[in-house]
């Protein structure tokens, strides 16, 4: 049998390492490598794919409790989805805000995700706002607070930037604010914003910060400033760019002539070639997410057939190893099983030798026990007519003569206790199963008890010997029907 649960042992061990090694989580289950794939899909302009990917980062993430990569995927998603759900990008990146303040890394990191969650609650504002024309008294005050705790969030971003020494986040911080106080339309002081952004900015930020400034310039009425503004943007290959400078620079070539309709027009002809930019990215979408998908697809069916090829050779050897022990089990089960029957002989007799010595030891015990046990129950017997002969209200009962006996209440008590001490509390038990009995009946009890003859107990309560046994016949009724 040790061979057998070995041998079995062993064979579950192998299947199992094989079934681990088959059902391995590939590389693309990981939250990282979802989060890789979701950050390429996005870069390829296909939203939708990379939204579907970073929320499997998210969900995976959390699961294995890689905070880094969860807070991460929280801010990625939160970008994606600041054009189109800018209420779900402002809960994403708060959790993101969250997350990292439970798990800090890195405060570049936070003074980030705080200056884009200030970014995304202006923006819910503002697009309420325009949303809304008939807004109410509820609805400005709701604005009101979500635009104060964007300015909250940024304020401690640019705090942070301060203390950190970090140039280009204080440099961004400061345009958020000036882009925040933009959209309450407090646009002196999102001028001074921007302009404490402008001495700030390296290279790489200058053209994001000129944006805001000219922006400011423009709704200040400072179209000189706004212009020069505009111009010393670069645009470079950046469509986008290149549309906001032509479209402001138009716009300020028409409000100089003060030609409101030609301005109404120009608006309208760069939101026509806006929407055919967004329709054209996402036509790109679509046709890379399609091919992601074939390609997933075709990656999925590969990975299928090698898991069930590997599984069939392992299904396979596990029945060559299952036959290989069944065989060596059965060979060892018929040695094993005529050693048994040989073995169960001898013991056998020797059962049948033991069992005949203690079948003579116990009818010699039994017999033993029962003289002992007669000659207790005697003794018994003897020691309680003693301590009854020895009572001296059981001696003067004993004595009756033909004269009437007289008990008090001192002699019925001792009589009855010492026939409890002797009974097992015998009238104790009967007093408490019928409390209805009179104390006549329970000293007739107790006289018969103590075996008188009727003549006696006649001769106690002064009664004929009928009259005794009509009222032992009337207690025996009442007591036991």
């Amino acid at each position: 049998m040790k061979q057998f649960k070995w041998i079995g042992l062993w064979m579950v061990t192998c299947f199992f390492l094989s079934c681990v090694h088959q059902e391995q989580t590939p590389t693309e289950a990981t939250a990282k490598a979802r989060l890789e794939m979701a950050e390429k899909a996005l870069a390829d302009d296909s939203v939708r794919l990379g939204e579907t990917l970073l929320r499997q980062a998210i969900t995976l993430a959390e699961e294995s409790a890689d905070w880094h990569t969860c807070y991460i995927a929280h801010q990625r998603l939160a970008e994606s989805l600041s054009w189109s759900n800018t209420s779900e990008a402002l809960r994403l990146m708060k959790r993101a805000i969250d997350i990292y303040e439970q798990h800090p890394d890195n405060e570049r990191n936070h003074i980030i995700l705080l200056d884009y969650a200030g970014t995304y609650a202006s923006q819910l504002a503002y697009n309420a706002e325009e949303d809304d024309a008939d807004n109410t008294d509820a609805d400005a005050d709701n604005a009101k607070d979500t635009y104060a705790e964007a300015l909250t969030l940024t304020e401690r971003a640019h705090d942070l930037a301060i203390q950190a020494n970090e140039t280009d986040l204080e440099c961004q911080t400061l345009t958020s604010l000036a882009n925040i106080h933009w959209a309450m339309e407090d646009y002196p002081v999102a001028l001074d914003y921007a302009q404490q952004a402008e001495k700030l900015a390296t290279s790489d930020l200058l053209q994001g910060t000129l944006q805001v400034l000219a922006r400011c310039y423009l709704d200040c009425d400072s179209l000189a400033q706004a212009e020069a503004t505009y111009r010393r943007m670069d645009a470079g290959y950046d469509i986008h760019t290149a549309y906001i400078i032509q479209s402001n620079l138009a716009k300020i070539a028409v409000r100089r002539h003060e030609t409101n309709e030609a301005e109404e027009a120009i608006d309208s002809a760069f939101e026509e070639a806006e929407n055919f930019y967004f329709k054209a990215l996402e036509q790109k979408d679509d046709y890379y997410q399609a091919t992601l998908e074939q390609e997933r697809e075709n990656e999925r069916l590969t990975y299928t057939s090698n898991l069930h090829r590997r599984t069939f050779v392992v299904v396979v050897a596990a029945l060559v190893i299952l036959l290989i022990a069944m065989a060596l089990i059965w060979r060892y089960r018929m040695r094993m099983l005529r050693r048994q029957r040989a073995i169960e002989c001898r013991m056998h007799e020797q059962e049948t030798r033991l069992l005949e010595q203690e079948k003579r030891m116990l009818e010699l015990k039994t017999a033993s026990q029962l003289t002992q046990l007669h000659q207790a129950e005697e003794v018994v017997a003897f020691l309680k007519s003693y301590i009854l002969q020895r009572s001296e209200v059981v001696q003067k009962l004993s004595k009756a003569t033909a004269s009437h006996i007289n008990l008090d209440a001192k002699e019925w008590a001792d009589v009855e206790r010492t026939l409890n001490a002797i009974d097992g509390d015998r009238f104790v038990h009967l007093r408490q199963t019928h409390p209805e009995l009179k104390e006549e009946d329970v000293q007739l009890c107790i006289l018969t008890r103590l075996q008188l003859s009727n003549r006696s107990i006649g001769n106690i309560y002064g009664l004929t010997i009928s009259a005794v046994q009509h009222r032992k016949l009337k207690l025996k009724k009442d007591l036991f029907g």
